[in-house]
Formats: C-alpha cells, structure tokens, sequence
C-alpha cells in the first residue's frame, strides 16, 4: 500500500510496524496506527501543517480499518481534496458524508455494483442529486484502489440517470426586458443583474468584484471555483449601471449591512428581486449566465471566445450555446430565401 508522502516506517525489533513524518528542514515525528488510519491520519495532516502535537479527531479511534468510515477519513486528509478550492470541498463534503453516515461501517470490499446500483435507484426522484451521488462514490472507489483497500472499482457498468431538463432557465430576452422595467438604473437590483449578465460569471465571482478589479475598462478576477483568471470588456450596460452607483466598499454588491454577500445569500436576494419583477419561478442568477453565453453566440462569437469570457474550462460547455443560435441563423436564412422565391413566383 502507498504510504501518504514524508511517511517513513519500519520493523522495530519486537515486531512491531513503526512510522515517522520526516520532512526536510522539519522534526521528525512519531505517527500513531497504521497509514490511512484515521488517528494516522490525524497526526500526519497535523505534522504537514506544522504541529507537532495534534489532538486526535474526536471519535477517530472507534473508526475500524478498511470500512466506508476509514476510507472516508483518508480521502479527506489527502492531496486530492485538501487541493480543491473551499467552495468545491465544501460541495464534495456534503455528498461525501451523506455516503458515509448511511454506510460508514460498511467494509470497502463488501461493497458490490448490484448495491450501489440499487442505492443510485433510491435517488431516481432527485436525478442530478443521484448523479452527483454516482460521482463522489465512484471517485471514493477509486481513491480505495490507489490506497489497495479493494482491487476493483464496483461502480464500472453503472450508468448515471437521464436527465430531460435542461437545468435553469435561460432568461430570453423579454424576461430581460421586464426585469430592467421594474428595477432602474441606479438601483443594487439593476447593477446586480448587470453584473450578471454582462460578465457571464457566477454568483460566486459576482459578489467579489470590485473597483480593485477594473482597469482600463477590463474587469479581471480569477474565479473562486476553477482558479481561471478571467478578462472581460465592460459593455456600455455595465458601464452605465456602475457608473449610477457610488461606493466605499470593497465590493460592488453590499448587504443592507453594508457587508459582502456571501455567494448563497446573494442567490436569495437576487430570487426576491426577480418575484418583484414578476418573473415564473425557475429564472435566477444561474440561468443568466447561460443568457450570457447565448447572447455571445448569437453575436457570432466563437467557441473559444464564448470560453475566454465566461471561464468556461471545455469546448463542450459552451458548443451547446453556439449549435442552437447556429441552427437559429441558419433557420432565419432558410426563411429568407423561401421568402424571395415566393416572391419572385415559381419559375417557368
């Protein structure tokens, strides 16, 4: 089994296993049980921050080896998680220990496909949810492959669950027009829609920006979620909306508080902004975002273009926007040339 790394151990002379953190320029220090324990564990994420003396995760003892519970334990203390960004921790965390509370004292090698896949079925009523659950668990098994807890990855042949629905609504352009009607420039629930639409970021980036973030009329951040370093043109609309705006924060959108948004309160916010605009349900701040692809296809921007823009990381992501305002001009052109033949009359 593949030791986490500065792990050194050995065979003392009465047998038993001995393991010590060694790191360059660092003291060595004693591990407790065995790698990939969860006290092991403990000591070793401990030792990487630089404490000698860590305090044991309250119940960390009672977990047993080789069950969901340490599997669980080890993916949380590695280099795969402990390197995502916190927003995409915090997402992974949830699913992860949702798994784990139902089947933490599961061993890793009783768990067989017909299960999982009988487990996946009980989630049929919340697709994406069950996808998302297929996602971590089958990312978990083979987390336990590296760390040779199982030889096989019992996921293989499962397949995630059709989804119909296209996800959230794309604001067309007269849910656009309405919104702008009910709340004036000048107003946070205007720049906020402004900022959404003309920048083709989440929410997540929205409520981060800033003045500190413009330059020469280029607005740059780098996304909370990806880490991609974005530079986006501001457009007259933007430009008109934070221009009607004075502030001495640090970011354009405040709470009544005069504090930042958190990511999640600004998406409630923005929902009451969007009821008072007389919006159906299912029109928030994610569906602007894929507004804002749209417009850029529509434009005729480019694939690549269209992923410069918004960040997105895959031509796939964004070659949905530009095949749909494709077949739309293209279906425009077809009516314009069935237009002039009518016309012109049929020819003799």
């Amino acid at each position: 089994m593949k030791k986490p790394q500065y792990t050194h151990g050995f065979i003392d002379r009465h047998g038993k296993p001995r393991f010590y953190f060694r790191r360059k320029g660092h003291k060595q220090i004693p591990l407790p049980g065995l790698p990939w324990s969860p006290e092991f564990m403990t000591a070793w994420e401990a030792a990487m921050k630089g404490d000698a003396t860590p305090a044991l995760t309250i119940g960390a003892n009672q977990t047993k080896p080789g069950t969901v519970d340490a599997l669980v334990v080890a993916y949380f203390a590695s280099s795969q998680f402990l390197s995502l960004s916190p927003s995409t921790r915090a997402t992974y965390r949830g699913i992860i220990e949702r798994f784990r509370k139902e089947n933490g004292q599961r061993r890793i090698v009783h768990l067989q496909r017909d299960k999982l896949r009988e487990m996946l079925g009980n989630r049929v009523k919340t697709p994406s949810a069950a996808n998302n659950w297929l996602r971590m668990v089958r990312m978990l098994m083979r987390f336990a492959i590296e760390l040779g807890m199982r030889s096989d990855d019992p996921t293989l042949g499962i397949k995630t669950i059709k989804i119909r629905s296209e996800g959230f609504q794309v604001w067309a352009p007269e849910h656009i027009e309405k919104y702008r009607a009910r709340h004036a420039i000048g107003t946070k629930a205007r720049l906020a829609f402004e900022l959404l639409l003309n920048t083709a970021q989440r929410r997540s980036d929205v409520v981060r920006m800033g003045r500190q973030h413009v330059r020469d009329d280029i607005l740059s951040i780098r996304q909370q979620k990806t880490g991609t370093l974005v530079e986006i043109p501001i457009l007259p609309e933007l430009r008109k909306a934070l221009d009607a705006m004075t502030t001495e924060n640090l970011t354009y959108l405040t709470t009544e508080y005069g504090r930042a948004f958190s990511a999640a309160g600004f998406g409630n916010w923005f929902r009451d902004r969007c009821n008072e605009a007389g919006l159906p349900n299912g029109y928030s701040s994610h569906g602007l975002r894929k507004a804002a692809a749209t417009r850029l296809a529509e434009a005729g921007c480019t694939d690549h273009e269209i992923m410069a823009w918004g960040g997105w990381e895959t031509l796939k992501e964004v070659q949905r926007y530009t095949r749909a305002a494709n077949r739309k001009r293209l279906a425009q052109s077809g009516r314009e040339k069935l237009e002039t033949r009518t016309l012109r009359g049929k020819p003799e």
